[in-house]
């Protein structure tokens, strides 16, 4: 009887499913939901955010100042004016409009 020296399929359907869960995992930890790419999109996000964050709290910054200059402990008379003729629509007979 002669025998011939073939590897059993049990030792190579373990390779091959090792095999494919391994480039499974490898996949998931690049592109997945919580790989690396993502995360560097979380990042690029989160730095736009901050530069939009500082933006907004320097509006927030500006608008108080104004809010504080237009209020009754503190009146800020060219303020008002400014205020006043720009919602009237009414200009000084010293100022000169440029269009």
């Amino acid at each position: 009887m002669k025998r011939t020296a073939r590897p059993a399929l049990g030792t190579i359907l373990f390779f091959a499913i090792a095999f494919a869960l391994g480039i499974y995992f490898t996949f998931a930890a690049v592109q997945g939901d919580y790989g690396l790419f993502r995360r560097a999109e979380i990042d690029a996000e989160a730095k736009d955010l901050g530069i939009r964050l500082a933006a907004v709290q320097a509006q927030v910054a500006e608008m108080e100042n104004l809010t504080r200059r237009l209020s009754d402990d503190y009146l800020d008379l060219d303020l008002l004016d400014e205020q006043t003729r720009s919602v009237l629509g009414m200009l000084r007979s010293d100022e000169i409009v440029i269009r």
